[in-house]
């Protein structure tokens, strides 16, 4: 794991909450939200800046984890605990966590991947497959 990519995340978090979404919201062509899950192990609440695409009113994060070999910490949250936060610019929104299959994922991913084709460099590179999770918002 790179320096950038192990203290970037705390920086961004920071200045997307002390602003209200106004700085950390947008990095390059990406959409930001903050992730918040607990912790499956240790109960601990934990917040993470994620690139989010839409499909109407759903959010869609992809966990690539920069490329790495091991699925993200937030995703195995997620995997426990479905449901979770995220605050989307000063927007605070419940939702419910599924990963998707099939058809869904393969439609999904190619959304994902004509936005940032960086996730097809990071599959590339990996013998897992990239998760692609939506966030469907609880009324």
């Amino acid at each position: 794991m790179s320096i950038f990519t192990k203290y970037f995340p705390h920086l961004n978090v920071f200045l997307y909450r002390i602003s209200k979404g106004r700085l950390g919201a947008r990095l390059r062509q990406q959409n930001v939200l903050l992730l918040h899950t607990v912790g499956r192990s240790s109960g601990r609440a934990y917040t993470t800046p994620l690139s989010y695409y839409r499909d109407a009113a759903i959010y869609i994060v992809v966990a690539s984890n920069w490329g790495e070999k091991d699925q993200p910490h937030w995703f195995r949250n997620l995997l426990q605990q479905q449901r979770a936060t995220i605050q989307v610019k000063d927007q605070t929104i419940q939702v419910r966590a599924r990963q998707t299959q099939g058809k869904e994922y393969d439609r999904l991913w190619d959304l994902v991947t004509r936005q940032n084709p960086q996730f097809l460099q990071y599959q590339r590179g990996l013998q897992r497959r990239i998760p692609v999770i939506t966030l469907t918002p609880q009324m």
